[in-house]
């Protein structure tokens, strides 16, 4: 009886395994995040410090992060997408 006991145990451990290298990763199970940091330093944003691009308003901790960020905006945007950042809407004017 016992060696039959062994292979249900074996099977949900291997399944177990099996979901936790398969499964869902943790990236698909996090929500959306406001921009909170700099795309080009890290810092902290200063909300007065902005550029409208593309329909987005990307905010930034200083002026000079603003002229680096208008070098090369994909670059930042396409960083901000892989971490979950989602920008504010630009306002429309009319």
């Amino acid at each position: 009886m016992k060696k039959y006991l062994f292979i249900p145990v074996f099977l949900a451990g291997f399944m177990m395994i099996l979901g936790s290298v398969f499964g869902p990763s943790v990236e698909a199970d996090q929500k959306a995040k406001d921009q909170t940091l700099c795309p080009v330093m890290g810092a902290p944003i200063d909300k007065s410090v902005f550029v409208d691009y593309e329909g987005t308003r990307v905010f930034f901790c200083c002026p000079g992060c603003k002229s680096e960020f208008l070098k090369e905006p994909e670059k930042y945007l396409n960083k901000m997408k892989s971490d979950g950042i989602v920008l504010e809407a630009a306002p429309t004017s009319g």
